[in-house]
């Protein structure tokens, strides 16, 4: 059931001892090969999760098969792609997110697709947005255990300060940090809503007894109070998709939410990696990411939305909704680039010690 969403570790986050400067690349050789390869090499997280059969329709269309190389999480994916930037792992990256995008800048090629959302998902050209088409979007988000409230005659928290509200102490269960995507987002939320004084919003939260898990599935199966889950925390920094996934129909009562005032939105890109054999192929593949058929699949086989408008999403995400883009939490990616590792330090001398 995991695999439903990207729930991708960070774990190894800020490990340089891979060994990797020796691999053989994948797309090397003669850099005067056909431009029109009878395959190519997609690099990717160990989520990535198309239905079977959609890359078979690349093929189709060009001629070409792609191999899928799942290398990792996506912080390994990043540090894979900057470490073997002399000796590419494959032609195309899908699976960095505006957390990372600033990172692998120096290491694909200048490439963004002629269909991508030039709006709220383009990133800076500083930071990538020169080199990375986005793809699909999510939102990171505090999640409610409806019936828990209720059957506890609890009013249910509204907001990021309610989570450290004595009333609340005890029902929170995070992600570390430093080994989860989601927890990640959810410390960038926190230091995009409280600005310096993040840290003691942190230090009042372990006060109220958060609990820390190391990984999205004990978060969300062994801590959560939710109908898929047999803890007994009622809130939960999860996926925003979450609450559509706990529901059986669009007209069934949701059993859970999210608090909208805590969501963090995570952006995916897909990028020419730099040294291919076949840049006109790969960007090819970019470009069928973002095809009709490959958008209308993200919902179902990755439970992410599609950054394509008018693509159709199931009946249920519609019912319960999505917090406005303007609403979220956010942070410019050069900014999350420069801190982020002394962020991380700093969140762990607070809520691991």
């Amino acid at each position: 059931m995991a695999s439903r969403r990207i729930h991708r570790s960070v774990l190894g986050l800020l490990a340089a001892t891979l060994a990797l400067t020796g691999c053989a690349a994948v797309g090397g050789g003669d850099p005067s090969a056909s431009a029109t390869p009878e395959q190519i090499v997609l690099v990717t997280h160990d989520s990535f999760a198309l239905s079977d059969g959609i890359l078979d329709d690349f093929t189709a269309q060009t001629g070409i098969r792609v191999q899928v190389d799942t290398v990792g999480d996506a912080g390994t994916l990043v540090n894979k792609l900057i470490l073997t930037k002399d000796s590419p792992l494959g032609d195309v990256v899908f699976g960095v997110d505006n957390t990372f995008a600033s990172r692998v800048a120096s290491v694909l090629e200048p490439y963004v697709s002629s269909a991508a959302d030039t709006g709220e998902y383009q990133l800076p050209a500083a930071s990538g947005g020169s080199v990375l088409t986005p793809i699909d979007t999510g939102d990171v988000c505090v999640n409610v255990d409806h019936r828990w409230f209720a059957a506890h005659g609890i009013p249910e928290p509204t907001s990021l300060d309610d989570l450290a509200d004595p009333a609340y102490k005890g029902l929170l269960v995070v992600e570390a940090a430093n080994t989860s995507s989601p927890g990640l987002a959810f410390l960038l939320a926190t230091i995009a809503a409280k600005g310096d004084g993040w840290q003691d919003y942190w230090r009042a939260l372990v006060a109220n007894d958060v609990e820390v898990a190391a990984s999205w599935d004990d978060a969300y199966y062994a801590d959560y109070s939710g109908p898929s889950s047999d803890g007994d925390r009622p809130l939960v920094v999860s996926y925003g998709t979450d609450p559509a996934y706990e529901i059986s129909d669009a007209s069934a009562t949701q059993p859970t939410g999210i608090l909208a005032d805590t969501c963090f939105r995570q952006v995916e890109y897909a990028g020419v990696i730099a040294g291919t054999r076949y840049p006109d192929a790969a960007k090819q593949l970019v470009d069928f990411l973002l095809s009709p058929e490959v958008q209308a699949d993200l919902p179902g086989s990755m439970y992410v939305y599609p950054v394509v408008a008018g693509t159709p999403l199931p009946d249920t995400w519609t019912a319960v909704g999505r917090p406005d883009a303007a609403e979220e939490l956010t942070l410019d990616p050069a900014t999350i680039d420069a801190n982020r590792e002394q962020w991380i330090d700093e969140w762990a001398a607070i809520a691991q010690s």
